[in-house]
């Protein structure tokens, strides 16, 4: 009976207990409301009074949720009568009390209007931190059900604009472009105040100011004055901002009286704008006085009440202490079961979406290195032919007896044979690119003589399209300079070919001078012209991406549409960029302007070379020359024994390696992949027994993949097929004589 009786009494003691803890709650919610309604009539003071009583009265009873509103509002009005410290410290006490409750939504707004007063001092990555947190708020708040969604998406929106300008602000336009096309595609779908859709409009203009396209940034700035013009009530200060940012986006493009009539229009607005604030500024000023003294009236009244509230909440708290202690550990039981619950079922999906992520991760690795794989094996197998087909063409038109046509049709077999190697090489060097594995090398450079052998070097192709190449070279250029010559040609190369293609019946000029010059260093600006069907301005940044073309109607121009993309990427190794004039029928010009060391170690006084002339070996040196292909063993061995050298012809490694232990060679040229035995492995045991004699790999094979290995087995060089062959021959000619002198580096198999 005792029990019974005890348990009706916490019973009712608990129901009890509840009715009235809800009764505050509901008075806290309807003090809320009407202050909120004294908010949006500018009465201040009532405001204020009321939120405070709200806060104290949730504080009493630990409703986090009425705290945090009254906090949240309090914030809005330090915020609003510019006591932007005591704000900062509301909406960090509402955000507290939000951890305790699950609307999103109001925190999505807290901090929103935290990041705004970071905006409003500057400190641009607080201000970040606080709106990217509003925003994962927002998004989260949206997919409630009692969410006003029309409310949520204006604050997404919203807050993902600020984002977006301060990202413009330091330059992270990637960043900025995001979040810009997001907010456009919602705009459409939604019917959004004109306000955001304005606010949209300038942020974008300033988006596309950056980029420099002015022309883009003025439709939107127009678009946001056109949407705020007959709406100014409200709207002063983001119509002042388009103003003054159009200003600056037409004085940059040289519109320079549009500019000015934009300056006063912004004058005109931004006197608007303050004489607004004057009147308001009374009004604050007022407000401020009011609350302080209301405060300070309030403060004891509020400390005695507080303290009759706790005795009296004591006293509640002792009457069912044993029923909240009760019904606390059972709350507190179930969660903690729950919990762990929870925690190891997230635990074991967590493990399988790990290893589905890590089954993924392996798989994407496999694949881009079968991608590289079989790119490298496909480039090596057409090299292999090329070499033959490039080498017997050259042959072919060294001899003298041949009449007009047969030598045109072995011109043009060696042309394609060199654009099929070309196309091979642009293929190689955007997977370098993609995978940051070009570096430039420094060698001494007779700058002048390479720009002629390039300029030489586009005869036949000059001869098809009727055009001419004229050279400029400014007169205080230094006789030799510290560059990468393989990379500065093949921009040179990419960028008159892409001019000869485009041109016809014209004058592709190459002209090089000087921008700056002092004992140690040069600055060099080179520019090729051309007279062509040009290119238009909408298609600027389009011809510089990966497979590219220009398109024309009426003219098919071959090509893969690599050129301009890898030239751009190697322009940006020398630490430049590339600059492009352009008009459509009156031609193109690419310019970029590069710093080079000056080489003063070679001497002017000592005899150059001709250039590019091979010259012949005074003995007739013997070299072993290890090769399967039978057409590349004839095209190496007449190149050979044409410039004067002995040849012996082996047709695998195994072959090499008893040849050179039953002979002295002067050196050794050794294909990779040969069957029995491949070049490395006949290497590694050739230098078992003579480490002196100089091997060069003779390979189709990329250079990029061989030569971090090539020492370790024991090369002393690498020569790629197909080879130009004045560097061929000064290759084996430098290797031969640094061996008579005892000068060649010992290479050790590893």
């Amino acid at each position: 009976m005792k029990t019974n009786l005890l348990i009706c009494f916490l019973s009712f003691a608990m129901l009890s207990f509840g009715k009235e803890e809800r009764e505050i709650i509901r008075h806290i919610d309807d003090i809320n409301a009407s202050s909120i309604q004294f908010y949006h009539n500018n009465n201040l003071v009532k405001s204020y009074e009321g939120f405070v009583k709200a806060r104290s009265l949730s504080d009493s009873i630990q409703d986090h949720y009425g705290y945090a509103v009254a906090s949240f509002n309090i914030g809005n009005i330090y915020s609003l009568v510019e006591n932007y410290k005591t704000a900062e410290e509301s909406y960090l006490l509402a955000i507290q009390s939000l951890n305790q409750t699950d609307d999103k939504v109001l925190m999505a707004e807290t901090y929103h209007n935290l990041a705004k007063i970071y905006k409003a001092k500057k400190d641009y990555a607080k201000a970040i931190t606080y709106f990217e947190k509003a925003l994962s708020f927002a998004l989260m708040g949206g997919d409630t059900v009692e969410a006003d969604k029309t409310k949520v998406q204006e604050l997404v929106l919203r807050t993902r604009l600020n984002l977006c300008e301060l990202y413009i602000d330091k330059n992270s336009l990637n960043q900025a472009l995001v979040g810009l096309l997001y907010v456009k595609e919602h705009l459409k779908s939604e019917n959004l105040s004109t306000r955001l859709q304005a606010y949209f409009s300038y942020v974008n203009g300033l988006y596309y100011a950056r980029k420099e396209l002015f022309n883009n940034a003025q439709i939107n700035f127009n678009s946001a004055i056109g949407l705020l013009e007959g709406k100014k009530e409200g709207h002063l200060e983001l119509l002042s901002n388009v103003y003054m940012q159009q200003s600056i986006a037409l004085a940059k493009s040289g519109k320079s009286t549009e500019a000015y009539l934009a300056l006063l229009e912004y004058n005109t607005v931004k006197e608007e704008l303050l004489n607004q604030r004057e009147q308001k500024q009374d009004a604050i000023t007022k407000s401020k006085l009011q609350i302080e003294e209301y405060k300070n009236n309030a403060s004891l009244a509020n400390l005695e009440r507080l303290q009759q509230l706790e005795i009296t909440n004591k006293v509640k708290k002792i009457n069912v202490i044993i029923m909240i202690a009760t019904v606390m550990l059972l709350i507190f039981l179930i969660i903690i079961y729950i919990g762990y619950a929870s925690k190891r079922k997230l635990t074991q999906t967590l493990k399988i979406k790990n290893n589905e992520l890590e089954a993924a991760k392996n798989e994407a690795l496999k694949t881009s290195e079968l991608k590289t794989k079989f790119i490298s094996n496909v480039t090596h197998e057409l090299r292999t032919p090329l070499y033959g087909v490039v080498g017997i063409a050259s042959l072919l038109l060294d001899n003298s007896n041949l009449n007009n046509r047969d030598r045109k049709y072995l011109k043009s077999l060696k042309h394609s044979g060199d654009y099929l190697l070309n196309l091979i090489n642009d293929i190689l060097q955007v997977g370098k690119m993609e995978s940051n594995k070009v570096e430039l090398q420094n060698v001494s450079v007779d700058l002048k003589s390479m720009l002629e052998d390039i300029s030489n070097s586009f005869d036949y192709r000059l001869v098809e399209t009727n055009n001419k190449i004229k050279l400029t070279i400014d007169d205080r250029l230094p006789e030799r300079i510290l560059c990468d010559n393989v990379r500065l040609s093949q921009i040179l190369i990419n960028l008159i070919g892409n001019s000869i293609k485009f041109t016809s019946n014209g004058i592709i000029n190459l002209r090089v001078r000087l921008t700056s010059l002092d004992d140690a260093s040069v600055g060099l600006k080179f520019e090729i012209e051309d007279n062509g069907i040009g290119i238009p301005k909408d298609k600027f940044d389009a011809i510089f991406e990966t497979f590219s073309q220009l398109k024309d109607s009426n003219i098919n121009y071959q090509g893969t549409g690599l050129g301009l993309s890898i030239t751009k990427n190697l322009i940006a190794l020398f630490n430049s960029k590339i600059d492009l004039k352009s008009k459509e029928g009156m031609g193109t010009t690419f310019s970029f302007e590069v710093e080079f060391e000056i080489d003063k170690s070679k001497s002017s006084t000592e005899p150059q070379a001709p250039n590019n002339q091979i010259e012949r070996p005074k003995e007739k040196y013997e070299i072993l020359v290890a090769e399967d292909n039978k057409i590349n063993q004839v095209v190496t061995k007449n190149l050979l024994e044409k410039q004067g050298y002995a040849c012996t012809i082996v047709k695998n490694g195994k072959e090499a390696f008893e040849a050179v232990s039953r002979k002295k060679y002067d050196l050794v040229l050794m294909d990779i992949n040969m069957p029995i035995m491949n070049g490395n492995e006949a290497t590694e045991a050739i230098r078992e027994f003579n480490k002196t004699i100089p091997i060069i790999a003779l390979t189709a094979a990329d250079l990029e993949e061989i030569k971090q290995m090539y020492e370790s087995i024991g090369y002393n060089d690498v020569v790629i097929k197909p080879f130009d062959n004045y560097e061929f021959f000064q290759v084996i000619s430098t290797h031969i004589q640094n061996s008579r002198r005892g000068n060649l580096k010992l290479i050790k198999a590893s």
